[in-house]
């Protein structure tokens, strides 16, 4: 009896298995990439009610962070400035500056600028900017250059491997408090002197789920 298929269907099966494997392969592989913090959230640079250079003030003029988030030491949150804190400057400096006429129109009718969060964590997440800077973790460590942005982004992916990679290496990124808000911190030997200040200050970052998820 004549055979009704080819000799070569039999290999069909066969690459039809191989595909779909390779198919489903590319799919998960670019799921978990390009739905990951890493390619939707960095770069993150939302457009603001006043176009505040962080390149001008923190850089060119190196304005401490704590001048304008005078909250990063003792809260939780690393506050927004009032408009009064830029009316400290501006109430002498630029002071018909049409850019500026956001921030003069809320200091007259006392309406706070919306500005808009750029670092941004999901609700089940809890974490502290006091926890964090009292035992070292520079500003850069998270935010990265801001001395060096005329607008704010997002540069680092903020994600739970991101957070438990310094968890668990905290001496990659600690330094002495007092350079917590220092840009372009560098010192030689940073892993040798990074132990030393776990050491000296006692640091050890939970990486247990309820140390961030409660």
């Amino acid at each position: 009896m004549a055979q009704i298929f080819p000799k070569w269907a039999n290999e069909v099966p066969k690459q039809i298995l191989l595909g779909l494997i390779i198919l489903l392969t590319a799919l998960v592989a670019g799921v978990w990439y390009f739905f990951s913090p890493e390619y939707t959230d960095v770069g993150y640079a939302p457009k603001q009610p006043v176009p505040f250079s962080h390149k001008v003030h923190a850089g060119n003029h190196d304005m401490d962070c704590q001048y304008c988030h005078t909250e990063v030491f003792n809260s939780e949150y690393a506050n927004i400035p009032a408009t009064q804190t830029c009316m400290n400057c501006h109430s002498q400096i630029k002071t018909d500056s049409p850019r500026l006429e956001p921030v003069r129109e809320s200091w007259e009718t006392g309406e706070p600028i919306e500005w808009i969060n750029v670092h941004l964590l999901p609700d089940y997440v809890q974490f502290s900017h006091e926890a964090h800077v009292n035992v070292g973790v520079g500003c850069e460590s998270c935010h990265g250059r801001i001395d060096k942005m005329e607008v704010v982004q997002q540069v680092e992916p903020l994600s739970m491997s991101w957070c438990l990679d310094c968890h668990r290496n905290p001496e990659q990124h600690v330094r002495p408090v007092d350079e917590v808000t220092t840009m372009g911190y560098e010192v030689d030997n940073q892993i040798e002197k990074g132990l030393k200040l776990v050491e000296e200050n006692n640091i050890r970052p939970p990486t247990y789920c309820q140390s961030c998820h409660y």
